[in-house]
C-alpha cells in the first residue's frame, strides 16, 4: 500500500508543488583539490549541498549544508558561480557557489546516516563515480568550459 501511495505522490508532486531551490559548494583547498561527498542514499560523488529550507537564505543553506556534510566552515564569502535548472524536474533550481577560503575544524565522523564517504580530489583524478553534473560544474569553474543553464 505504501509503495503505491509513494509512487502516486512522486507523480503528482512535480505538478502541484512549488519551485524547489538547492545549493552546492565547490570548495577548493590550497592544493587546488575539490571537496566531494558520496551520499549513503544515492550513487555517485557530488559537490556538497542540499535544499534551501523555508525561511532560510541561500547563503544560510550553503553554510548549513557545508557544515553538516563536510564540517566545512567558510572563512570568506563564497562567490556565486551559476544558477541551474534541473531538466528532469524543471521547477527545481540549484545555485553553485565557489570557495577557496575555508577550514574543517570538526569534520563529522564518516560514514554517517547521510554521508558514506568524503574526500579532496585533484581535478584530473576525480572519482570514477563523480556525477556528470559535478564534472560539468567543475569544468566550468576550473577550465572555463561554457556554462550551461541546465544541471
Amino acid at each position: 500500500m505504501y509503495s503505491v501511495l509513494a509512487r502516486l505522490g512522486s507523480l503528482v508532486a512535480p505538478v502541484v508543488r512549488g519551485m524547489t531551490l538547492g545549493v552546492r559548494g565547490a570548495c577548493f583547498d590550497a592544493d587546488g583539490r575539490v571537496f566531494l561527498v558520496r551520499h549513503s542514499y544515492m550513487p555517485g560523488w557530488y559537490l556538497p549541498g542540499g535544499g534551501v529550507e523555508r525561511g532560510e537564505t541561500v547563503e544560510e543553506a550553503l553554510v548549513r549544508e557545508l557544515r553538516e556534510e563536510g564540517g566545512i566552515e567558510l572563512d570568506a564569502a563564497p562567490s556565486l558561480h551559476g544558477v541551474y535548472r534541473n531538466p528532469k524536474r524543471p521547477r527545481d533550481h540549484v545555485l553553485v557557489y565557489v570557495s577557496y577560503a575555508f577550514r574543517r575544524p570538526a569534520p563529522p565522523l564518516y560514514p554517517n546516516r547521510e554521508i558514506a564517504e568524503v574526500g579532496f580530489f585533484d581535478l584530473g583524478a576525480l572519482p570514477e563515480a563523480a556525477t556528470p553534473a559535478t564534472r560539468r560544474r567543475l569544468a566550468e569553474i576550473a577550465e572555463g568550459a561554457p556554462v550551461s543553464p541546465n544541471w
